[in-house]
């Protein structure tokens, strides 16, 4: 039976008076833009545990944002806090190696399909770049494609049509590059072209005419920055067998997807394997990481001096004993299948309350990462499909769940942990039958 009580109001006073006090000494009182525009205003939060995020006026949320999805672990899971509080009692960087390294390269190297070779980073937006700079000197080549709705980093050579105004996006076989930053480099992103996304004939198009002058094609294997899309069947086959009939570089952004649809990616789960591959956040349970790893001929470029990757903070000890205690625990028996059944009773629980409501809802993905809409769409297939989405009733939404203790993404995305429980879901769908009287 659908409630017929309205969302609850919540207490943001002290986080409100908090922000106004950050926004005199950091820019937008926040230290990233995608935090930005928070509803009253960006939260404060004084502590997490497990699934749970606290705030600093006393609200408690079920958090499935999850630090925007490396928690995979939930917060402050003992054994990664454990390993990395062992770590800094030796050091925490050394301008030189370590044997943690090794140990967790090569564990990357046992579970990933791509990684011949595995090189860490500190972020994913850093690593895209190394994929790319590997792929233009693997190739001789310059230009890229990417593909409309994918996000694979803030830098100025591939912020490209992440999320463009239609308006401004062009045809929709033939999408027009669009740079969202102002300051953005033009020339920069000079040498990236945009495609639909799950389109396969969109590529082959591109490639017949284009190839020559093609080093790489990039996408997330898993569109999870837009919606939660999984690829049609044969998509990846096919644009696999464009790459290797072209020489073309593919390579898959798994940044979001890496260890959290599977332990071994989305290219394992899906059975296609990339030339390079990008990791980050869930690789490292909350710590900062990232990792390029691929076919070897490729990757040693950058190991014999030829493609230039540096970084002070790359293989930080801490980091480092996070990722082995993640992967420790994502390897046990049942971890993943467990995981995967909550999400997807959840999802069952948001759908089914959706229809009593009477509401065109759509709740999309996997058990480990999926997305709410609210459209008459079957399904959501690529960006311009999202966009057709009622984004304005998805954001009250939101924060109607908010003010009822669930924190999802600030774009509809929900991540799911091995912390989450039974009695979490419970929780959550009693929440949404709340909120959704205020759609």
């Amino acid at each position: 039976m659908l409630s017929t009580s309205t969302s609850t109001i919540r207490s943001y006073a002290h986080s409100s008076r908090l922000h106004a006090e950050a926004c005199e000494v950091l820019a937008g009182g926040v230290n990233s833009n995608f935090r930005l525009g928070g509803q009253p205003v960006p939260l404060v939060f004084e502590r997490a545990a497990g699934s749970r995020l606290y705030d600093v006026d006393g609200n408690s949320y079920v958090d499935y944002a999850l630090g925007m999805g490396p928690n995979i672990l939930g917060h402050a899971p003992e054994p990664v806090i454990r390993a990395v509080a062992n770590s800094l009692a030796q050091g925490q960087l050394f301008a030189g190696q370590h044997q943690a390294e090794v140990r967790l390269a090569r564990r990357v190297q046992e579970i990933v399909p791509s990684a011949g070779l595995v090189r860490f980073g500190v972020a994913g937006s850093e690593m895209d770049q190394a994929a790319l700079r590997l792929a233009r000197a693997y190739t001789g080549r310059t230009k890229v494609v990417k593909f409309e709705g994918h996000y694979h980093g803030w830098f100025d050579t591939i912020l490209v049509s992440v999320a463009p105004p239609l308006d401004q996006a062009g045809p929709e076989d033939a999408p027009r590059p669009h740079l969202p930053s102002a300051g953005q480099s033009a020339v920069a992103a000079g040498d990236v072209a945009v495609l639909p996304w799950n389109n396969l004939e969109a590529v082959r198009r591109y490639l017949e005419v284009h190839a020559t002058e093609t080093a790489a094609l990039i996408m997330e294997p898993i569109l999870c920055n837009t919606s939660v899309v999984v690829p049609r069947a044969g998509y990846l086959e096919g644009v696999r067998a464009l790459c290797d009939q072209y020489g073309v570089v593919l390579i898959f952004d798994e940044v979001i997807t890496g260890f959290r649809v599977a332990l071994s990616g989305a290219q394992g789960r899906l059975g296609v394997t990339p030339d390079l591959s990008v990791f980050a956040k869930a690789l490292a349970g909350g710590f900062p990481i990232g990792a390029v790893v691929g076919k070897r001929p490729i990757m040693e470029l950058i190991g014999n001096g030829s493609v230039l990757h540096g970084g002070s903070f790359n293989g930080h000890t801490a980091s480092i004993a996070a990722g082995l205690a993640t992967l420790a625990e994502l390897s046990r028996e049942g971890v993943y299948e467990q995981m995967e059944a909550r999400g997807e009773a959840l999802m069952d629980g948001l759908r089914q309350v959706a229809r009593q409501a009477g509401l065109p809802f759509l709740v999309q993905g996997l058990g480990t990462a999926f997305n709410t809409a609210f459209t008459d769409q079957p399904s959501v297939t690529d960006y311009r499909a999202y966009v057709r989405c009622d984004l304005d009733k998805q954001k009250r939404f939101l924060h109607a769940l908010q003010n009822e203790g669930v924190r999802p993404t600030s774009r509809g995305t929900w991540f799911m942990s091995t912390a989450h429980t039974d009695a979490d879901i419970e929780e959550t769908v009693r929440a949404a039958e709340r909120a959704l009287p205020a759609m």
